[in-house]
């Protein structure tokens, strides 16, 4: 089954909406596996696994291109073998469709 959520783009978030309650958030979730919902609901999370520091920062590398290109950019903290994501829409203090977006954009970079 494709991810419909890759399909789309994020769209500017410009603020005064409300985040994403939590049951909405755990619906997203759920068409994203692999990732985490912590924060009270108010941010995802997923760590990447890599046979080396190369793997961990070409994918690095891809997401910052990729964060670019969507206008949502993720926090990445990475290192040898590894790369943990986490995505929150800053201006709202919490979840919106555009993480959940990223999410699955960014799993189809992890893929071979």
């Amino acid at each position: 089954m494709p991810n419909t959520l890759a399909a789309k783009s994020c769209t500017p978030c410009r603020g005064g909406i409300p985040p994403l309650t939590i049951g909405e958030a755990e619906r997203y979730l759920a068409q994203s596996p692999g990732w985490d919902l912590l924060d009270d609901g108010r941010k995802i999370q997923r760590t990447y696994r890599f046979k080396n520091f190369r793997e961990a920062l070409t994918f690095v590398q891809r997401a910052g291109e990729l964060a670019e290109a969507e206008g949502h950019h993720p926090d990445i903290l990475f290192g040898w073998g590894y790369a943990t994501v986490s995505l929150q829409t800053k201006k709202i203090k919490g979840l919106h469709e555009n993480d959940f977006i990223m999410a699955a954009k960014l799993d189809g970079l992890s893929s071979p």
